[in-house]
């Protein structure tokens, strides 16, 4: 996210979610919370940078995390974001181009997420 892009959304959230499935600074996130809300990181599982706990306090902000909610609050988001109209990010990709997306991924050059087409494994086992 861009700093010009947190300036004019801070404070405008009631939750955010982040799914970031590596290691990153969340204040910049938090700072978009608005009072007595909660930024939940369901993502990253390594140790992340400390937040920042005087404006944590002095905008009452919460941070939580979660590593897997139960089926009923999975099912809880699935029903929400299809409501919403949300989704991922992905690229769909052949099974053929898996290790040119792994070495993308290695070098932090991928900003969503792959997903193989399966029915390129059969084209695989044909060949």
């Amino acid at each position: 996210m861009l700093e010009s892009d947190t300036a004019t959304l801070k404070r405008s959230f009631d939750f955010l979610l982040s799914a970031i499935p590596q290691k990153h600074d969340i204040d910049p996130y938090v700072n978009l919370l608005k009072r007595d809300r909660t930024l939940t990181i369901v993502g990253a599982l390594e140790p992340m940078k400390p937040v920042n706990n005087q404006q944590r306090a002095m905008q009452r902000t919460r941070v939580a995390g979660s590593v897997i909610g139960s089926i009923r609050e999975t099912q809880e988001v699935l029903d929400f974001c299809a409501e919403h109209n949300i989704g991922p990010d992905i690229q769909v990709i052949t099974i053929q181009d898996i290790n040119e997306a792994y070495t993308k991924v290695i070098d932090g050059d991928v900003r969503f997420r792959y997903v193989i087409d399966m029915a390129t494994l059969k084209q695989e086992d044909a060949e």
